[in-house]
This record gives C-alpha cells, sequence and structure tokens, in this order.
C-alpha cells in the first residue's frame, strides 16, 4: 500500500440503528454470492469433459465454524465451503461474521481500532486452484470493516499458471481486465479502476522474486467515498463482474489436453502462490491475528505444490 492509498482510510460511523441496517444488507449479499458462485461453479463441473475429467462432478461440502476473541467472548464466526472435484481440483468459497476486539499488539495496524479495539467484519472470499493447467487459478474477496470507522475492501486477481498465458495480451487477461473495469467504471463517481488496478499490480508482487503473482486485476480497502450506497453497489459489481467473467474463462479452457511438462509447469507457479500467501498477504495476517478459522484462512493453499 502506498501513503496515498491509506490515507484514504474511512471516515466516522453513522447511528447506531443505521449501521446495523448496513451490517444486516452486507451479511446478506456476501451470503447470496456465495451461494450463486457456488452453483455455478458446481454446473462447470458437471459440463466439464469426461475426457479430460473421467470422475464424478464435485460438489460443496459447508462446515461451520465459530470463534472467540482475545479476551474469550463469543466472536461471531462463518462457513467454509470447500469442494475438491474433476474440474476444479481444489476451490474455497467461504463466508464470515466476525466481532470482538483486536488484540492489543494488532490494534495500532487497523483504521480506526487504536483508541477502540472494537470491531466487526463480514466478507467472502474464494480461491480456486483447478485441475488443468490452461485454466487459471483465481481469487476474489469483499468484505465490510468497521471498527471506530468503517470502510469496504477487496478485489479480484487471476494467476494463469503456463508462462505463455502470462502476458496481459493473452485472450483471457483481456477479458478479466475488462471485467473489472466495467465495475469500476460503471461506479466511477467512487471507484477509480486506474487507481484500483494499479494497487493489485502493487499488491500482489512477490518482492523476494521480483514477479507479479498473477496478471493482475483490481484491489482495495479502506474504500469510503462518503456515499455508503454508492460504496457497496460498487462492491457488489464487483461480485457480478466476477460471477460473469470467470466462469467463461473456465469453459474456454477446460477442453484442451495438457502434457506432463505443463502440469510441473502448473505446480510450479503453484509454488509461488503459497510463498504471497504466507510472506504477503494481509487478509491471512488478519485471520490468523483475530482467532480466526484455521483451516478456512488456510484453505486458499493449493492442494499440490512444487519447488523446483
Amino acid at each position: 500500500m502506498t501513503g496515498s492509498q491509506h490515507s484514504s482510510a474511512a471516515s466516522l460511523l453513522p447511528d447506531a440503528a443505521t449501521l446495523e441496517r448496513r451490517k444486516t444488507q452486507v451479511k446478506a449479499w456476501f451470503e447470496t454470492l456465495r451461494d450463486d458462485i457456488c452453483a455455478a461453479f458446481e454446473a462447470l463441473e458437471d459440463a466439464a469433459p469426461a475426457s479430460l475429467y473421467p470422475d464424478r462432478p464435485g460438489r460443496f461440502a459447508r462446515t461451520p465454524w465459530s470463534r472467540t476473541d482475545h479476551t474469550g467472548a463469543d466472536g461471531g464466526g462463518g462457513v467454509m465451503a470447500i469442494m475438491k472435484g474433476r474440474l476444479f481440483e481444489k476451490v474455497g468459497v467461504h463466508v464470515s461474521t466476525v466481532f470482538g476486539e483486536f488484540a492489543p499488539e494488532f490494534r495500532k495496524e487497523i483504521p480506526g481500532a487504536e483508541t477502540d479495539p472494537r470491531f466487526w467484519a463480514s466478507g467472502v472470499s474464494l480461491i480456486a486452484h483447478m485441475q488443468s493447467p490452461h485454466v487459471p487459478a483465481v481469487h476474489m474477496n469483499t468484505r465490510y470493516v468497521v471498527t471506530s470507522k468503517a470502510w469496504f475492501g477487496g478485489g479480484a486477481d487471476l494467476t494463469p499458471v503456463l508462462a505463455r498465458r502470462r502476458t496481459q495480451e493473452d485472450p483471457d487477461t483481456r477479458s478479466f481486465h475488462a471485467a473489472m473495469k466495467a465495475a469500476c467504471d460503471a461506479h466511477a463517481s467512487v471507484a477509480s479502476y486506474k487507481k484500483y488496478k494499479t494497487w493489485c499490480d502493487e499488491y500482489f508482487y512477490l518482492k523476494h522474486r521480483g514477479e507479479m503473482r498473477g496478471i493482475g486485476g483490481i484491489f482495495y480497502d479502506w474504500h469510503d467515498s462518503g456515499n455508503w450506497d454508492a460504496d457497496f453497489a460498487f462492491t457488489q459489481d464487483v461480485g457480478h463482474a466476477f460471477l460473469r467473467v470467470y466462469p467463461d474463462l473456465v469453459q474456454r479452457n477446460f477442453s484442451a489436453p495438457w502434457s506432463e511438462a505443463e502440469r510441473e509447469e502448473q505446480l510450479i507457479r503453484r509454488g509461488r502462490y503459497v510463498e504471497f500467501n504466507l510472506l504477503y498477504d494481509r487478509g491471512t495476517v488478519f485471520g490468523l491475528r483475530t482467532g480466526g478459522n484455521v483451516d478456512s484462512i488456510l484453505s486458499s493453499m493449493p492442494p499440490i505444490a512444487m519447488w523446483p
């Protein structure tokens, strides 16, 4: 994050009744988006050609979980939805709504928590690792966070696993960027595509390797324009855009056969994914430091990876 991005941290809270209404709205939306994505992914499992994917189509298994905060008080929880299928080697689509108090050592890192450690956060997060090296891996999450301030965050990014597909000219790359740009441009008064695309490129970067994790997308945090309804509509459209574009990219690519060399390249690229999530990802750190469900937080890890 840059200084200018951090300076956009959210404004103070509305009255209690308005805040509770907003919390209810966003929680319901994240759960609806989760359901729509799971249905779309299960349909893709059914549609994958049996010649390449001979096993039975997978289905999501949902597992509720709960947490306590660092004081031992009830801290909410969520539902993990994991599918290990024939097309989706491993995909998680999770929702959570957590609350409580930040631990003292974490408070200074979160806007609005320095003087009041109480927080509430709800969101949806997904990561898909595919059987076929021709189908890109993908990550998407959107969230709403409340401390003594409140804001939206999230985004989506695409990770092709074959070097020849990891270009800005690739058709998949162009389609994915176009979808994210459309989501921002539809809300141009509150969302800057140029800013959020650049932020994604800077954030999903493996400094120790000097390379991007994937081909980019959008990333935003501390998003509060002062117009809550517009900010929520933008966040919803990020989810809508993802739900339109990614299943289409899967269908474009899932019928192409692959070689052992391409599978090995895929597994090595997955190793880079592991490195990023463990070394740099703020969401992983946030979840672990707030007592989140470890299985859910680390479900973003691929089922098989390789380091040459």
